[in-house]
């Protein structure tokens, strides 16, 4: 369960083959969530809370956060489709890193899709972390900071995440 938490906010398991001494290859599931943990390790701070904050970071997870999408899934797909702007920049990368001062903002060819009107409507209740200033008429919001622990109200267990990797 806790992987599948995970890989709903970073995306799906990879897999890769490695070859074995022997000469045999063997398959793994690698969860790209490994990359984050070993950033995160290397950080200064408690690993488990830098980790969280990192993806929470994730250009898809602002979408959702805005209330351009209705599920992460969906913002990581609308991502993908080059839906959004950053610092005018168009950026399809769904695990790109906001930082403070950037404004993320829907493409104006997106803005004529009434598609992006009703996820409002059906979002319009959804509370937006402190971190983000959100303009919805604009479709836009801006980091006005890092996101902290206290901002992330998904109910993670972090030191498992850590203690899983750290073996």
């Amino acid at each position: 369960a806790l992987m599948k938490d995970l890989d709903t906010i970073v995306g799906p398991s990879i897999a890769k083959t490695y070859q074995t001494k022997t000469g045999d290859s063997t398959t793994t599931v690698e969860p790209r969530s490994r990359k984050y943990y070993e950033k995160a390790a290397r950080s200064k701070g408690i690993t488990g809370e830098v980790l969280l904050t990192t993806i929470e970071r994730r250009l898809d997870n602002v979408v959702f956060r805005m209330g351009l999408a209705t599920t992460r899934k969906e913002a990581r797909q609308m991502v993908t489709h080059a839906h959004f702007t950053v610092n005018g920049k168009k950026v399809n990368i769904p695990s790109y890193l906001v930082s403070v001062n950037d404004v993320i903002a829907l493409s104006e060819k997106s803005k004529e899709s009434k598609r992006f009107s009703e996820i409002q409507d059906v979002t319009s209740s959804r509370i937006v972390p402190q971190w983000l200033s959100v303009d919805s008429e604009k479709m836009q919001a801006t980091v006005t900071a890092y996101p902290v622990r206290t901002d992330i109200d998904m109910p993670i267990q972090e030191h498992l995440i850590v203690e899983f990797y750290s073996k």
